[in-house]
């Protein structure tokens, strides 16, 4: 009878080490992204990748909108209420601050090619400094360029300082930047954006034009700058300790697919800037250009902030890194 018991016992034990190994793993993502957006789809695409590559091993769940903030979203991560999230710098640079070097320095790049130069050689650095902080990257992108929708024409850095700008609650630091540099920010939740344009809480929003649209920012604020003020960078992170876990076939799998997955935000972001914008237009959006000298108005008023962002709202070796990689693009000769 003891053998019998002891038998039955390794059984059963085995038998529930076996379901353990082949139970899945419950991947659930936070975003910001809309419910039903292109953005939304592609991670949904993702996700059956990801599952039909795992043989079912992983399963993705998202949830668009619904968690919170990216602050938020990098707070249930921590909490384990979540093992991935979408995020932009917004969210990124709260664990670490150096993620901020490729969005929160104004007009330091001119164009998507010095993005990409700079963030192809920053981005091995950021994901060891993210890794030690508990969290896999798994792709970077962007969504192009964040401009300025206002209530009135404006083409000068002087005119928009008197106008009431949106900043994102909890920026805190974005919120003293601007206003030391004579701004005049609101911080407030996105939710709130529309509402509080039209009430005149505020005159302006910096966003990209996908959102410009999607949230009808256009229909109040009706101007947009020509401006490239600052691209809108992101990653997919994954909980260090989520991704630990898996085998490490799944682990190839999920890189595999999510690589491919950042190519298509990335490509899908940009392509929906330039789109946004011209639907936009049809509807009665006027783009205010800024020609060459008032080009050069913004580019030095913009470098007036460097002295305040570099070695506090960026680390100064992230800081002189990025200026050392745009001057190296620049002085390549010409292809």
């Amino acid at each position: 009878m003891r053998r019998i018991l002891t038998f039955a016992g390794i059984l059963l034990v085995a038998v529930a080490l076996e379901t353990s190994a082949q139970a899945p793993a419950r991947i659930r993502l936070g975003t910001l992204v809309p419910q039903g957006s292109s953005y939304h789809r592609i991670l949904q695409d993702m996700g059956e990748k990801w599952k039909a590559a795992t043989n079912g091993q992983v399963q993705l769940t998202i949830y668009a909108g619904t968690m919170g903030s990216e602050l938020e979203l990098v707070r249930r991560m921590r909490a384990g209420q979540l093992q991935t999230a979408m995020i932009s710098t917004t969210g990124l640079a709260s664990i670490d601050r150096g993620v901020a070097a490729l969005q929160t320095i104004p007009m330091m790049f001119r164009t998507l090619d010095e993005l990409d130069y700079v963030k192809a050689r920053l981005g091995p650095m950021l994901d060891k400094r993210l890794e030690a902080k508990g969290f896999k990257v798994l792709f970077w992108g962007d969504a192009g360029w964040v401009r300025f929708f206002t209530r009135q024409r404006i083409d000068r850095p002087d005119e928009l300082k008197r106008l009431k700008t949106f900043v994102t609650a909890g920026e805190t630091q974005q919120f003293d930047l601007m206003k030391s540099a004579g701004y005049s920010p609101v911080a407030l939740e996105w939710a709130d954006a529309l509402t509080s344009l039209q009430t005149k809480m505020i005159d302006a929003v910096p966003t990209i034009p996908y959102f410009g649209l999607a949230m009808q920012v256009y229909t109040i604020a009706g101007h947009m700058l020509d401006l490239n003020w600052a691209p809108v960078v992101g990653a997919l992170i994954l909980n260090q300790k989520t991704w630990d876990a898996l085998s490490p076939q799944a682990q190839t799998a999920l890189g595999t697919v999510a690589l491919e997955t950042g190519k298509q935000f990335q490509a899908q972001g940009r392509k929906e800037a330039d789109e946004a914008v011209a639907a936009m237009q049809k509807r009665g959006l006027t783009v205010v250009p800024i020609p060459p000298p008032l080009l050069t108005e913004w580019r030095k008023a913009s470098e007036q902030m460097y002295p305040k962002i570099r070695g506090f709202m960026v680390p100064t070796d992230m800081f002189d890194e990025v200026v050392r990689l745009v001057t190296e693009y620049r002085s390549r000769p010409a292809r």
